[in-house]
């Protein structure tokens, strides 16, 4: 690891990252290497998750491309130098901002969607021209080594290398000075990785999770309404950071709400051969998943094949906060649902926990739209539907305070892994004097004209 860190970081120094057709010709091998190693991707998340080649290329492929794109078109702007204006006290001068890359990066992917988290970011610090060590996760073990395979075949191991490793090598990795960290995961290890940043000023990227409200009015399109949450809370059997976790639901319609629910997921008829249902990650993950179901709550579903590693998408109702599934980020199959009678009531619960990393509102009320919209502070998030925001890469994507700090996804990506050198360029044919000794009464009144 220190051999590759430091070779790395001499790649740097030689400036050719900078050049902006290196970046792109990098960003088309990159797109090059996802095409043409489709199956083996494919076959990777299968092993890991069973999920679906359709899935894999919806959830995954599709959005790296989509941002490979992004970033070819839009670099050459991104790049330049941006004049800005020069103030009086500065004349005659000029001023622009010359944007940078940070130097040596390090990227720690999550499990959960393990091609797109480990590579959406590394797209990102390729287009602002820094080298990258990339760390999937160890527990998609499948991806892992295939990412690995791929990146350190077709990549100069001295500009972007795949370590591969659990916690010993993730810890051994945090002792290095990088010019960047960017973490995807879970709150708790977010915490670990910040600190072990701290140590060494290495500005970082957190993008967390949490639980993620859904607000569904009396007023909503309930059949949109249900036909779009059950599709975001069961893709990827619930495994994804945005996805809804659980729901407010007015008490005059929570009835007529929780049996269409039932009838979206049984027309849905989630299962692995039908293409549209994933297992769960790991035994381990099963085992605390099991834990969270209250077989008195359970609405819907609950069954668990433990030796399959299945948890049939499941709904709980009368839920309250005091329940287990309201304690941790449920992440998994496993909606529960809690009537509430009045909205200003459910706004203060949710301002009282920890920021969430997204919220959703479903109502055709402006007046309740914009109430959510302006009083609960969250990541992103979406009216009227959910997870989708996260397809437009003209939105921001990262969380706020629990949650994460940062955020990616095209001209927001290059930033987070850009400096942005704040430059006045100045002539030596002029100089007033006015700001050297000895100080007067007119040159004070002068200073205060200019700079106020």
């Amino acid at each position: 690891m220190e051999t590759i860190f430091k070779r790395q970081q001499d790649f740097f120094n030689t400036n050719q990252t900078k050049n902006i057709e290196f970046r792109k010709k990098q960003l088309k091998k990159l797109k090059t290497v996802l095409l043409n190693n489709n199956s083996l991707l494919n076959e990777a998340t299968f092993k890991d998750f069973k999920k679906s080649a359709f899935e894999n290329y919806t959830t995954e492929i599709s959005l790296l491309i989509h941002e490979i794109d992004l970033a070819l078109s839009g670099l050459s702007s991104w790049s330049k130098r941006k004049k800005v204006a020069t103030n009086f006290a500065n004349f005659p001068a000029k001023s622009y901002i010359i944007p940078e890359p940070l130097g040596t990066v390090l990227v720690i992917g999550a499990w959960n969607y393990p091609i797109q988290l480990s590579i959406a970011p590394v797209i990102a610090a390729i287009a602002a021209g820094n080298t990258i060590v990339l760390k999937p996760s160890e527990i998609a073990s499948h991806v892992s080594k295939a990412l690995a395979k791929l990146i350190n075949f077709n990549f100069e191991e001295n500009y972007f290398h795949v370590v591969e490793g659990g916690i010993a090598e993730t810890t051994e990795l945090l002792h290095f000075k990088f010019d960047k960290i960017f973490f995807t995961g879970s709150s708790t290890v977010g915490k670990i990785v910040y600190q072990a940043a701290a140590k060494n000023l290495i500005p970082v990227t957190l993008e967390l999770g949490g639980k993620s409200p859904t607000i569904v009015a009396k007023d909503a399109n309930l059949k949109m309404a249900v036909k779009r949450i059950v599709w975001a809370k069961f893709l990827n059997a619930g495994q994804t950071c945005i996805a809804p976790d659980y729901i407010f639901v007015d008490e005059s319609i929570e009835k007529h709400f929780l049996e269409l629910l039932k009838l979206e997921i049984v027309k849905a008829n989630y299962s692995i051969q039908n293409d549209n249902y994933v297992q769960i990650i790991n035994d381990k993950n099963v085992q605390r998943l099991t834990r969270l179901i209250n077989t008195d709550k359970v609405f819907f579903g609950g069954q668990v094949h433990e030796k399959e590693r299945l948890i049939e998408p499941t709904v709980m109702h009368n839920c309250t906060f005091n329940d287990l599934v309201m304690q941790e980020e449920i992440f998994g199959p496993i909606l529960p649902v809690i009537k509430y009678t009045n909205i200003n009531e459910v706004i203060v619960k949710i301002k009282s926990l920890p920021k969430p990393l997204s919220c959703y509102v479903f109502t055709e009320s402006n007046s309740v739209k914009n109430t959510v919209l302006n009083e609960i502070s969250f990541g992103g998030g979406a009216v009227n539907d959910a997870i989708m925001h996260i397809s437009n890469s003209n939105l921001p994507f990262g969380g706020v305070g629990n949650s994460g700090m940062g955020s990616y996804h095209s001209k927001y990506g290059f930033d987070t892994f850009s400096h942005y050198k704040s430059i006045l360029d100045k002539p030596t044919w002029l100089e007033f004097n006015f700001k050297y000794s000895p100080y007067t009464n007119l040159k004070k009144k002068l200073i205060k004209l200019l700079l106020g």
